[in-house]
């Protein structure tokens, strides 16, 4: 219910006017649209088919069939009588055996040799059940239990990895409209400077040059607010992409976001994340999985054993009336094939190894990218509040050298210089907030514990 209102919410004839979507909401629809997640679902369910199949075939399998015949081969029409419980001594050719003849035993009888034509309606119930076979049942069983964990923790990992590139396209159109106003920002004091070196130009007070110097600074402001403007159509196409989104949709992000970062330390996330980080986890069940292939492989060295029963009907006419009945139980025992499952069973454990070895270099790496990103949000965020600082700072020393250069003390060139400086404070500024956001992400994502509720508005 929840999906189909959120299909209809979203449906493209209540799209007219901009649908301003937040972050949950974003990442709602991502996860809804996304294919690789529904390739991901359709590999959990195929996981769970397999162990359905596996315990299934540790259960009692029945059969039936049902058949019809007609033949005059000699073997098969004396069968079939003896079958349906229907064979006379004349079948055997009695009637041609006279013991006062010479030579009788010599003589064959026809009807044995050259039966007439036998029908037979036929009907078989047959069940199987497998008492023991060398593991490889409980293997196959091992097996598809631990590949639906994989596959489980496999689009536990999906979604994570989906709410991490809405987040960088979420908030990458924020980062794009605040360059966009640091940009807008820029042009207006170039205006603003160009306007001042014109009447202090009129005035006799400053050269020609500086007003071409300070018009030269305009065109460079503008160009940046277009290519300021270029940013954020991109970042919305990004968007709209990783939604799912025809680019012509018009949408609208919500407010902007931060990401919370994780309570402890570096040390203990590193514990945790080998427990919680679904990647891990999904590797850890792979080596399970090769375990239970292993079993199987060995189970070829020990006998196999089962049991059957089955009732079966023949009749000369459609029906049911002469019945029998066989029960058995059978033992099979590979006892020599050069080798070959010895080599299944290595070959088997091999791989089991391989796997083993990228989980634990898999381990070794998320260790290291965990204290990466640990790293890197905690400067970050140090760096927020330097930058806030820089562009405080930044802004009275713009106002400072406008005012001497308005007063004819101070030189064109310093009041662009120090402009230039705020506009980098300023751009600073916003690549820290945006790599706090990034980094603490990129944490929450090693550590298996990224979702739309980790993520708060700003």
């Amino acid at each position: 219910m929840a999906i189909a209102a959120l299909a209809l919410a979203l449906a493209p004839a209540a799209w007219s006017q901009p649908r301003t979507l937040d972050f949950g909401q974003a990442v709602d629809m991502a996860l809804h649209q996304n294919p690789d997640l529904r390739a991901v679902q359709a590999q959990v369910e195929q996981a769970r088919a397999g162990v359905a199949q596996a315990r299934g075939a540790r259960l009692p399998r029945l059969s039936a069939g049902l058949g019809a015949t007609r033949t005059d081969d000699a073997l098969n029409a004396f069968g079939l009588k003896l079958a349906q419980r229907g064979a006379t001594f004349n079948d055997f050719g009695a009637g041609q055996f006279n013991p006062a003849l010479p030579g009788v035993l010599g003589v064959a009888p026809a009807n044995l040799n050259h039966p007439a034509p036998v029908n037979d309606f036929s009907s078989r119930l047959e069940a199987q059940l497998p008492l023991y076979t060398g593991g490889k049942l409980e293997g196959y069983l091992r097996q598809a239990h631990a590949m639906l964990l994989a596959a489980q923790a496999g689009d536990r990992a999906a979604r994570q990895e989906i709410t991490d590139h809405v987040l960088q396209a979420y908030d990458g159109v924020w980062t794009a409209r605040a360059y966009r106003q640091v940009a807008a920002k820029a042009l207006q004091a170039a205006q603003s400077q160009v306007n001042m070196v014109e009447n202090l130009h009129r005035q006799g007070v400053v050269l020609k040059s500086d007003l071409l110097a300070a018009r030269v600074n305009l065109e460079n402001a503008r160009i940046q607010q277009q290519q300021a403007d270029d940013l954020e159509a991109q970042a919305m196409d990004g968007l709209h992409v990783v939604l799912g989104l025809p680019l012509d949709q018009p949408i609208e992000p919500g407010p902007p976001v931060r990401v919370r970062m994780p309570e402890g330390t570096p040390a203990s996330w590193i514990a945790s994340a080998q427990a919680e980080n679904p990647r891990m986890l999904a590797l850890d069940e792979q080596v399970a999985a090769a375990g239970g292939k292993v079993e199987v492989a060995r189970s070829d060295l020990y006998p196999q054993v089962g049991a059957m029963a089955r009732l079966e009907t023949h009749d000369p006419d459609p029906g049911f009336s002469a019945h029998s009945y066989t029960v058995g139980v059978q033992l099979s025992w590979n006892l020599f094939d050069g080798g070959v499952t010895r080599r299944a069973v290595d070959e088997a454990a091999a791989a089991r190894e391989a796997l083993q070895l990228k989980l634990q270099s898999a381990r070794e790496q998320l260790g290291m990218q965990i204290l990466d990103a640990s790293r890197k949000a905690s400067l970050a965020s140090s760096q927020i509040a330097g930058r806030e600082l820089a562009v405080s700072q930044a802004e009275e020393a713009e106002r400072i050298v406008e005012q001497r250069y308005a007063n004819g003390v101070g030189t064109l060139l310093e009041l662009q210089g120090a402009q230039a400086m705020l506009d980098k404070a300023r751009a600073d500024l916003v690549l820290a907030r945006s790599q706090e956001t990034t980094q603490r992400a990129a944490l929450l994502l090693a550590l298996g514990r990224l979702d739309a509720a980790s993520v708060q508005a700003r």
